[in-house]
């Protein structure tokens, strides 16, 4: 994994370091199984990533992050995404639509419109903030930089600007394939009591996640494809809210950390 940060001074800070074992072992390269682990990577590592950028930044002295923050700061993130993306929308069609409708499946379908609702609703709000949007033109960066990368390109600047800003890998098609594949696997229990409805919404994240996954990796796979390019247009128009045409300074930084991985990697 590597890092690379403006710092305050104008100059890149870049660090690397190797991946645990759990990121590499086999069960990280099975199907379905992979897809939970991918999403505790995700998590661990893009907070471990904020913590170290927010220090450099801010330049102030780096003290290592200990486990018990690390551990404590996932826990704190997963919590706050089952309680606004999962049990809210689940409380609001219970309490407000169901009295009106007996069907099960409708019920579901509402359900699951309302949470990519508050979902799309959230990523509109926090890309008003100023610090967002510098973070989503780092996102495009990254995009540009993967982009010319699998296209075979060199990694400079002038060479990825012409790149797309999406990528069909991105987290945020991950995400809303998380919540639409969440429709289906709801549906399948009905509308049971609601103490078992919300375990359901916590104890089958893992299960939909693995799903999503491995629909992200296949479409990836096969974006040639106009069935699976079509099936993989919504994520992609959503990355317009969650990237911005990044400048050159933002280029640099995610083609270093590009360079340092592709660098640590070769000498393995």
């Amino acid at each position: 994994m590597a890092i690379a940060v403006r710092r305050p001074d104008g100059e890149l800070d870049i660090a690397s370091q190797p991946l645990a074992s759990i990121y590499k072992g086999r069960l990280r390269n099975m199907p379905f199984i992979r897809g939970i682990f991918v999403l505790i990577e995700t998590l661990t590592l893009g907070i471990q990533a904020l913590f170290h950028s927010a220090q450099v930044a801010s330049a102030e002295d780096e003290d290592e992050i200990s486990p018990a923050a690390m551990w404590g700061s996932v826990a704190i993130a997963i919590a706050f995404a089952i309680a606004l993306f999962f049990i809210a929308p689940l409380l609001l069609t219970r309490y407000l639509i169901d009295p009106y409708i007996a069907s099960d499946l409708v019920s579901n379908l509402i359900e699951g419109i309302i949470r990519m609702g508050i979902f799309i609703a959230y990523l509109w709000l926090i890309s008003l903030m100023p610090d967002i949007k510098t973070v989503f033109a780092y996102h495009g960066a990254e995009h540009k930089a993967v982009n010319a990368y699998e296209a075979g390109m060199p990694l400079e600047i002038g060479a990825v600007k012409s790149y797309s800003t999406s990528h069909a890998r991105c987290g945020t098609s991950f995400l809303l394939a998380v919540l639409v594949i969440a429709i289906v696997v709801f549906a399948l229990f009905g509308r049971p009591a609601m103490w078992l409805s919300i375990l359901y919404r916590i104890v089958l994240i893992p299960a939909i996640a693995a799903i999503s996954y491995e629909f992200i990796r296949f479409g990836a796979a096969h974006s040639e494809n106009l069935v699976v390019r079509s099936l993989l247009a919504p994520g992609l128009i959503l990355q317009s809210m969650t990237t911005r045409e990044p400048n050159d300074n933002q280029l640099e930084t995610a083609l270093s950390a590009l360079e340092k991985v592709i660098e640590a990697d070769s000498n393995v």
